[in-house]
């Protein structure tokens, strides 16, 4: 479709175009919709706009042109109106030139929003602090980050610096409220089809949606190319504006953690460290964190603008490997509509599904996504109080009878930030917030603790979904041999500093309940490492229905039934990597009669 000298298009409904292109004076007006063109958009003339309003949005299809034209796509997105805090942010236009392709981004084409239509450049300051209106941005927060593990490492982009297509950049918000919106005015060539950025196996790179539309967690994520070269856990920055400081050493804030299945029905989540939840399971912080209630909770669908961190894990930083953004990723989903939320400082509370594409996300009171009947899931909180700041790491476990010994792609969530004080699950050396498993009463999870000084520490339960009533879920403390059901109680201890990565774990039987029933000494374990054999001798004939074992990291990696009772068993272990692994032997379903720890090498 082609525009003519001094026409209008106003689109109130959703609609389809081969292609787009507006000339001269002409411009599109787009209203709580969205504007599909299958190959590409021609901004032909400087005064030729296309004019996205009340979250419309434009997709794009399989073209292979690229788009063009000295016009403008403008669209809006708002975040933090905070002077203290950052947001991650990823343009969703570029410079606009005649030239077909993306263009890289800069800083300098947001503008401040006068009217529907009209706008003007935003100003930016070299001081420390903006202004909402007129909007001035304070230069010295422009950054971006890419392939590094190092604080060190943001590089400065300021007003005029070239942004990639696709990578993201930190911005403060421009305004005293701690509270509120700030809205920007997105002016550029619109971008469009298969966008790349580097990442490195174990680095950090700041990347985002690269589009004037949402995008598709899911369909992120589980992009086979992405499954091979990041870890599938984005990272969200939220930061504390409560804190009236732009010093590095007094932020507080983190990465909320997200990850979600490749069928879009299963998030995964954890907040940033600052957020906790009450025995009533409603949001609130404690001290020194944010006032008031609410906690933002990323959805399935990333919003307009949106940046966040990516972990990769594949090449280096002198042969990077790639991380991709499509068209085939891209989606109409409102934030108002509840399947999308910018990470600013206002809360979204709207829980409502989104009518053009059916998600099967439900969500709980407390923002807190429901998961379906054949998984089971819970949360442990862990709280700290060091000194004078305490604060929440919440863990997550997910189960289902697809969970594997290794790591579960999109079921996960690997961690790259921790704190001097802290609580984590581990496998492969890596650090993890969200682990998933196959259930069996048998499990043993370990829980690591980081421990710099003395101070109470506190493990919480909540968030149990799918688990019957009488299934207890224990927190075992190695060295006090106590076991706590977290559903009835929370366990509570003064703990001395040190690194405690085999005295908790998580057990969903009470073995402290049945131990004198059974004399375990009439079993005997030994692994036999010249033969790759583990052996458990059975003097006394005792009715050994099952072996089990689990590596340090609690996930079951070999198991065996008996119908007979024998005088010793064999299992091989030649299949098993190197480490240590702990021998469970049950006589029934529901008890255990011996418990060890073993050493393999192969």
């Amino acid at each position: 479709m082609k525009l003519p000298l001094f026409s209008l298009l106003l689109i109130y409904c959703s609609i389809s175009f081969a292609q787009l292109s507006v000339q001269n004076d002409a411009y599109v007006f787009v209203k709580n919709q969205y504007v599909y063109v299958t190959d590409d958009v021609n901004i032909d003339d400087v005064d030729s706009k296309i004019y996205l309003r009340d979250e419309a949005q434009l997709l794009q299809g399989n073209g292979t042109t690229g788009n063009s034209g000295i016009g403008q796509l403008s669209v809006y997105q708002t975040g933090t109106v905070n002077q203290w805090s950052y947001n991650y942010w990823c343009s969703p236009v570029g410079n606009n030139s005649a030239a077909f392709g993306n263009e890289d981004a800069r800083v300098n084409l947001i503008d401040d929003a006068t009217g529907l239509t009209s706008s003007v450049d935003a100003l930016f300051v070299e001081g420390y602090d903006g202004s909402a209106s007129p909007l001035s941005i304070a230069q010295r927060w422009l950054w971006t980050y890419q392939i590094s593990d190092q604080y060190l490492d943001w590089f400065f982009v300021g007003a005029t610096g070239n942004i990639k297509p696709g990578l993201g950049f930190t911005m403060k918000g421009n305004g005293t409220g701690l509270t509120g919106s700030q809205l920007y005015d997105f002016r550029g060539k619109p971008n469009n089809g298969t966008i790349t950025n580097d990442v490195a196996n174990g680095l950090n790179t700041l990347i985002g949606n690269p589009y004037p539309s949402a995008m598709d967690s899911a369909a992120f994520i589980h992009d086979p190319a992405n499954q091979a070269s990041i870890n599938g856990t984005l990272q969200y920055w939220e930061q504390d504006g409560n804190v009236p400081s732009h010093v590095l050493q007094d932020y507080i804030g983190g990465y909320s953690l997200f990850t979600i299945d490749e069928f879009g029905a299963i998030i995964t989540n954890t907040p940033a460290v600052f957020f906790t939840y009450d025995e009533q399971d409603n949001v609130f912080s404690l001290p020194p964190g944010p006032g008031g209630s609410g906690s933002k909770q990323a959805l399935r669908y990333i919003p307009v603008g949106q940046g966040f961190m990516v972990e990769g894990i594949a090449g280096t930083p002198e042969a990077p490997a790639m991380v991709y953004t499509r068209n085939s990723h891209r989606a109409f989903a409102k934030e108002s509509d509840g399947n999308s939320y910018f990470f600013r400082s206002n809360t979204n509370d709207s829980n409502t599904t989104e009518t053009n594409e059916p998600i099967g996300i439900q969500y709980q009171d407390n923002g807190l996504s429901i998961i379906p009947e054949d998984y089971k899931r819970f949360r442990i909180n862990v709280d700290f109080s060091d000194d004078e700041l305490q604060y929440t790491r919440q863990l997550v476990l997910n189960f289902h009878d697809s969970a594997t010994a290794g790591f579960d792609y999109g079921l996960e969530l690997i961690r790259s930030e921790s704190y001097s004080s802290d609580a984590y699950f581990s496998l492969d050396e890596k650090v993890y917030s969200g682990q998933a498993f196959a259930f069996e009463e048998a499990l043993i999870i370990p829980v690591a603790i980081n421990i710099e000084q003395e101070q109470p520490l506190r493990f919480r339960i909540f968030d149990i979904q799918n688990f019957d009533d009488s299934q207890g879920i224990y927190i075992h403390d190695n060295v006090t041999n106590a076991y706590t059901n977290l559903r009835n109680l929370d366990y509570e201890l003064n703990i001395e500093s040190g690194n405690y990565t085999d005295r908790f774990n998580i057990v969903f039987t009470n073995q402290a309940l049945y131990v004198d029933e059974f004399n375990t000494t009439q079993l005997i374990i030994n692994q036999d490492n010249t033969h790759h054999q583990l052996s458990v001798q059975n003097p006394n004939g005792m009715n050994v229905k099952r072996i089990t074992l689990y590596d340090v990291a609690g996930k079951r990696v070999l198991q065996s039934d008996f119908d007979a009772i024998e005088e010793a068993y064999n299992l091989s272990t030649i299949n098993l990597n190197d480490g240590v692994y702990i021998v469970n032997v049950s006589l029934d379903a529901s008890s255990i009669a011996k418990s060890q720890k073993v050493i393999i090498k192969n």
